[in-house]
């Protein structure tokens, strides 16, 4: 199927590992001009490369953003449109999550992870909206997280960033609509990357995190999964890429959980 994304330009956030990892080489695969934004600026040189040795067409440009700073987002998007003209396309990827009891987090990491998975999507649709109202097309599309659509244990900050990352998108939608502006989100699951070696020091399975997922843990989570298997960054992607295109231009306001049956709502 033509997804009719050749030429389209695209920001990518979060792009330089796991599930933004994967949108960011997705959409290179479909003739996309992307500008890939991570705080870790090797991170995202790499997913160029990456993308560029699987052949993509697209021109492809990497900007060092940290989506929590509204001052670094919109000299970052600044950039973008004098040298793309137009951005057809965004997608909040960046985001994280320190798991634990909510009273034994300090309220600094309640702050960071507001700023991170809220904010940051904030302050990316507040600079590039009125760029694609003033060209009558946008495709935005955010992650969110099935945390945020029925609350999850030991992420309680997490699970309410992404619940309003879901309300949020809903409201644009009704703003921007008339506008040719789409606002979707994209729920994953549990999602693991494929490749240890493929996730930077920024994912959320830094640390360590990835080493806990021995086979006998994935294999023992993903009973609690209908199709008795946890995600991947490739599935989220999937979904991700469809919602950006115009096979879905009369899709918004909507909240598509990849999470192999986790949930169903």
């Amino acid at each position: 199927m033509d997804l009719t994304l050749n030429g389209k330009n695209a920001i990518v956030t979060g792009a330089g590992s796991n599930i933004g990892r994967s949108i960011a080489l997705t959409l290179a695969e479909e003739g996309v001009n992307i500008a890939l934004f991570d705080i870790d600026e090797e991170a995202a040189l790499g997913v160029a490369q990456d993308a560029r040795e699987r052949g993509a067409s697209g021109v492809l440009t990497v900007h060092r953003t940290d989506v929590t700073d509204r001052e670094q987002v919109e000299a970052s998007v600044g950039r973008v449109i004098e040298e793309f003209e137009q951005v057809h396309i965004l997608v909040n990827g960046a985001g994280g999550d320190q798991q634990g009891p909510f009273l034994d987090q300090s309220p600094e990491l309640h702050e960071k992870l507001v700023n991170l998975n809220y904010m940051g999507a904030v302050h990316c649709m507040r600079t590039v909206l009125p760029h694609m109202i003033d060209h009558s097309y946008g495709r935005i599309v955010s992650l969110g997280s099935d945390a945020g659509r029925m609350g999850e244990y030991h992420e309680a900050v997490y699970s309410g960033a992404k619940a309003a990352v879901i309300a949020l998108s809903k409201s644009l939608a009704r703003e921007a609509g008339r506008h040719n502006v789409t606002f979707n989100v994209v729920c994953p699951g549990l999602t693991i990357p494929d490749d240890p070696e493929d996730v930077a020091s920024t994912s959320m399975w830094a640390g360590g995190a990835i080493d806990f997922w021995t086979p006998e843990r994935r294999a023992s989570a993903s009973r609690r999964y209908a199709l008795r298997r946890l995600g991947t960054p490739q599935d989220v992607a999937n979904v991700v890429v469809f919602l950006a295109s115009d096979r879905c231009n009369f899709v918004t306001g909507q909240t598509w959980s990849v999470s192999g049956g986790y949930t169903m709502m």
